[in-house]
């Protein structure tokens, strides 16, 4: 199993779009400053994650997102799954 993962740092008011197989070590090596540029925002917080079978589906649906390169499709994007859960 592996993820598609968006995280939110409020102190630099960005978001960060990355891949995994371990969700929540991956969310704390982000929290701890293992990667130089999320060690700027830390604390990082867990948006959105989609499950996917394998790394590779996942690396793939984190391109498709980055290569929008837009802070408004993330957003939308967000809404759009957060919504779904409230309606579920």
């Amino acid at each position: 199993m592996a993820f598609m993962y968006i995280l939110h740092s409020k102190k630099l008011n960005k978001y960060y779009v990355g891949a995994c197989t371990n969700l929540e070590r991956r969310l704390y090596e982000h929290n701890i400053g293992h990667s130089k540029f999320t060690s700027l925002g830390v604390p990082w917080v867990l948006i959105l994650k989609e499950e996917y079978e394998d790394l590779v589906f996942a690396k793939k649906r984190e391109l498709e997102i980055k290569r929008k390169k837009s802070r408004i499709f993330i957003e939308e994007l967000i809404k759009k799954i957060n919504f779904k859960t409230i309606k579920s």
